[in-house]
């Protein structure tokens, strides 16, 4: 029977409204997904009931964007914080809460780790050049209408699962933030930083079966086989966790 199932149905946060007219998502997380055997399923935010969102989709993607709103972790203004949006703001951090509550299958991506840990009850760092300098550089100055992501080196915990998904202890990651973690949620652990200056780069949940978040772009490297394990390993959990379902309910 479960050699019929179909694939996992992946939910992927999209950005907020563009004006009144649209909502919108980079093609590089759908295409990383279906590259990964899933099928992308896009969340834009707003919804009334992200409960019943969570019961059609088999895990979820919290993709990157602006800047969440300093009051959701008593954090301060800054003038480099950007596209703040209550309405993704609140539905990401409920979509976050329910998900783990829920165990189900979960990977934060740039905004998304930092939702993920606010969610949580941590904080940010609200302008990471402020404090840890500019010795590595987490983005680069945007040109009028581009925005050109950082490469840097980011070392992972040789325990973690992560490090077991990618499969190697150092990594080259293309980057595009200005925030950071800066007090971890509780349930949360690290598991990698960047190389040079110590920025918290991806987090593990220590009580779900699936849940990691990183700070770099995986979406953005599709021809690095290391960083569309990331992927692969979030759908492989997602579809375990749809057969266990379906087993449950008839048995």
């Amino acid at each position: 029977m479960t050699k019929s199932l179909k694939a996992p149905l992946i939910g992927i946060s999209t950005y907020g409204r563009n004006g009144v007219t649209a909502f919108s998502l980079a093609a590089s997380y759908v295409d990383a997904v279906r590259a990964a055997g899933g099928i992308p399923v896009l969340l834009p935010p707003g919804e009334p009931n992200p409960a019943e969102v969570l019961e059609r989709i088999d895990g979820l993607i919290l993709s990157g964007g602006g800047d969440i709103d300093p009051s959701a972790y008593q954090g301060s203004s800054h003038p480099c914080i950007y596209n703040i949006d209550s309405e993704r703001d609140e539905f990401e951090l409920t979509l976050t809460r329910l998900c783990l509550e829920k165990d189900l299958p979960f990977l934060g991506i740039c905004r998304g780790m930092e939702v993920a840990i606010v969610a949580c009850g941590g904080t940010l760092v609200t302008h990471v050049p402020d404090e840890y300098g500019m010795q590595v550089q987490h983005r680069l100055v945007p040109a009028p209408g581009h925005l050109y992501p950082a490469k840097h080196t980011v070392r992972i915990l040789s325990s973690s699962r992560l490090g077991g998904i990618i499969g190697k202890m150092e990594i080259e990651v293309v980057s595009w933030h200005h925030q950071a973690v800066r007090n971890l949620a509780p349930g949360w652990r690290v598991v990698a930083e960047s190389v040079g200056d110590y920025v918290i780069e991806a987090v593990e949940h220590q009580h779900c079966s699936f849940a990691i978040a990183v700070q770099w772009h995986p979406e953005l490297s599709p021809e690095d086989i290391s960083h569309q394990r990331i992927f692969q390993a979030l759908v492989k959990a997602a579809g375990t966790r749809k057969v266990v379902s379906i087993q449950d309910a008839i048995a």
